[in-house]
């Protein structure tokens, strides 16, 4: 399943990339929901793309250097060029039943990804605790100098 729901956010970024306006839409639930973090100038740029009411240009580049899959959620890493400035990104994505139905768009923002132990329904006030399991943190930006949240699955 991890494996489906990772080439399927892979088939997305390609979409993109080749501006294939017919793909996009066929792997995007029509009412996702998108949530967002990061500098206010950057917040529409990935629900623009997502709408179709602006398209990749040649200075624009959503290219993920790592996509991993945990369950249902795949997270996608980056870095995007714009007019000389190079903004640091993580994608969220939930898919369902193979489609995109959520997205949490985190910008310049050091991010690590917990999961919490099954055989427990309350999230825990540590990620240190021995119900969290680390499954995956931010490799491209520097820590010390982005805002960090933890993302918990």
């Amino acid at each position: 399943m991890e494996a489906i729901n990772k080439n399927i956010v892979c088939d997305f970024y390609k979409a993109l990339a080749a501006h294939d306006s017919d793909m996009v839409p066929r792997l995007l639930s029509p009412n996702i929901d998108w949530w967002f973090h990061g500098p206010p100038a950057h917040k529409y740029n990935l629900m623009q793309l997502l709408t179709g009411s602006r398209v990749l240009d040649g200075e624009d580049s959503y290219n993920p250097h790592v996509v991993i899959g945990i369950g249902s959620v795949v997270i996608a890493e980056g870095c995007n060029i714009h007019e000389n400035q190079k903004t640091y990104w993580v994608h969220a994505w939930t898919v369902e039943n193979g489609i995109m139905t959520q997205v949490r768009e985190y910008i310049d923002t050091f991010v690590t990804v917990n999961r919490i132990d099954e055989s427990s329904n309350v999230c825990l006030s540590s990620p240190r605790s021995p119900k969290c399991k680390n499954m995956w943190e931010s490799e491209l930006v520097d820590n010390d100098c982005v805002p960090r949240l933890l993302l918990v699955i």
